[in-house]
C-alpha cells in the first residue's frame, strides 16, 4: 500500500514545489516536505523508543511556518499581524492551483502542530526502568486515567454517604448542564491519551462515565466531566420566510427558488387563485406527462391542505424531468412557507418539504463501464 503524503507547501517564491531542486536561501527556508502513513498517527509512540521528533526540532519547524507565513502575507499584500490560517489556505489554493480529486495530495501549509503527530516522551530513566508503575500494561496512560476516574467516582459515594450520616443528603441535588454535547469519541480520546485503544476500552471508558454522571452528586465532578464532553454546534431550525407581497391588483403572493441535481427552478405563488399551475408556459399536465412528476409537484400543496387555493407560475431549467419536478417541489414548499403557520412550516420540515437533496449523479470510473457497473469479465 502506497504510504499517503502530507506536503507542507514551503517554496513560495520558486517556480516548482519539489524542495530538491531550489537554490534560494529563502526557498530553503520555507521548504519543508513531510511523509508519513495513517498508521504512524496511530501507533503507541511510548513503546517505540526515543521521541520521533524532539522538541527542538518541532520548534524550528515552528520558526520556519512563521517566517513562511509572512512572505506568504507579504505576497498576497496582506498584514503579516493578523493573517490567520484561513487566509494561508486560501494563499495556497490561489498560488498552487491543483485540481486533484484527493484532498490530502493537494498543496498545503499548516502549523507543525496539526502536522505531526502528538507523541510522549521518554518513559525510562537512564538506567532503562520505566517511569509509571503502569508501563508495562502496554496502555499506561489508559488505566492511570481509568483509575483517576475510578477514584473520583469513590469520592463522590464517599461524600454521599456523608450526608446520608448527617441527615443531609436529597435526592434532587444541582444537576450538570450538559446542553448540546457529546461524549469523547474513540478517535478523540486516543488523541488525547497518545494510545491506540481497543473497542472494549472505550466501552468501559462510557459505561463508568455514565455511572459518574447518573450518581445525585456528580457536579461535584463538573469540570472533569466536561473536560471529556464535546459541545456541537447548534444549528436553528428556524426557516427563513419570505415575505408577502402584493401585485398590481392587491393579491398576496410569494416567490422562492429550488434546485436539485443540475435543475434550477423558480415559483410565484398567488392567492386566491383557481389552482391553475403552469410551467415554461404550458400547463403542468402537459409539461410533465408522467403522474410521479405530477404527484411530486403537488405534494406541498397537498401536505399544507391547499389544493386549489392558489395559482402557480412556475419557471425551470437543467437537467431531465426528475431532477425538474424535485426542483419545483422545494422552491413550492419555500414558497408555502409565507402562507402557514410556524407549527405548519415545523411539520413541512420534519417531513424533508423543505430540505434540499444534496445528491448528484455519481461520475463514471475509468476501467469500469459506468460508476458502479464493471465490463463483463472473461478468463479469456
Amino acid at each position: 500500500m502506497a504510504a499517503s503524503r502530507v506536503c507542507l507547501v514551503g517554496t513560495l517564491l520558486g517556480k516548482s514545489i519539489n524542495c530538491a531542486s531550489t537554490t534560494n536561501p529563502f526557498t530553503l527556508q520555507l521548504c519543508r516536505q513531510i511523509c508519513g502513513t495513517p498508521a504512524l498517527h496511530r501507533k503507541n509512540l511510548a513503546s517505540l523508543g526515543p521521541e520521533k521528533f524532539t522538541a527542538e526540532f518541532i520548534q524550528k519547524q515552528i520558526e520556519e511556518f512563521e517566517i513562511g507565513k509572512r512572505h506568504l502575507a507579504n505576497m498576497m499584500g496582506e498584514d503579516p499581524e493578523n493573517f490567520t490560517q484561513e487566509d494561508i489556505d486560501r494563499s495556497i489554493a490561489y498560488l498552487f492551483p491543483s485540481g486533484l480529486f484527493e484532498k490530502k495530495a493537494r498543496p498545503l501549509m499548516k502549523h507543525p502542530d496539526e502536522i505531526f503527530p502528538k507523541q510522549k516522551a521518554v518513559q525510562w530513566g537512564p538506567d532503562r526502568r520505566p517511569f509509571h508503575f503502569l508501563f508495562y500494561t502496554g496502555k499506561q496512560s489508559y488505566y492511570s486515567f481509568m483509575h483517576e476516574l475510578y477514584g473520583k467516582v469513590l469520592n463522590i459515594e464517599k461524600h454521599q454517604d456523608r450526608l446520608r450520616a448527617k441527615g443531609l443528603f436529597s435526592a434532587e441535588p444541582k444537576q450538570i448542564s450538559l446542553g448540546a454535547s457529546r461524549w469523547l469519541t474513540k478517535e478523540e480520546l486516543e488523541a488525547s491519551l497518545v494510545e491506540t485503544i481497543s473497542t472494549q476500552d472505550y466501552q468501559r471508558f462510557i459505561q463508568l462515565m455514565e455511572r459518574m454522571l447518573s450518581m445525585p452528586y456528580c457536579s461535584l465532578e463538573e469540570e472533569f466531566i466536561l473536560r471529556h464532553r464535546q459541545q456541537l454546534e447548534a444549528q436553528s431550525m428556524h426557516q427563513v420566510v419570505p415575505p408577502l407581497q402584493k401585485d398590481d391588483r392587491g393579491v398576496d403572493f410569494s416567490a422562492a427558488e429550488g434546485r436539485r441535481k443540475t435543475s434550477k427552478s423558480s415559483v410565484v405563488v398567488r392567492d386566491c387563485g383557481s389552482g391553475c399551475i403552469t410551467v415554461n408556459g404550458k400547463d403542468y399536465l402537459h409539461y410533465f406527462p408522467v403522474l410521479q412528476d405530477r404527484e411530486q409537484l403537488m405534494f406541498p400543496l397537498q401536505f399544507a391542505g391547499m389544493l386549489g387555493r392558489f395559482d402557480l407560475e412556475c419557471t425551470v431549467s437543467g437537467g431531465g424531468r426528475s431532477s425538474q419536478a424535485g426542483a419545483l417541489r422545494l422552491a413550492i414548499s419555500r414558497a408555502l412557507l409565507s402562507f402557514v403557520t410556524e407549527r405548519e412550516g415545523e411539520a413541512m420540515r420534519q417531513a424533508g418539504l423543505l430540505t434540499p437533496d444534496p445528491r448528484v449523479r455519481e461520475r463514471k470510473k475509468p476501467g469500469q463501464e459506468g460508476a458502479r457497473r464493471k465490463f463483463t469479465w472473461k478468463k479469456r
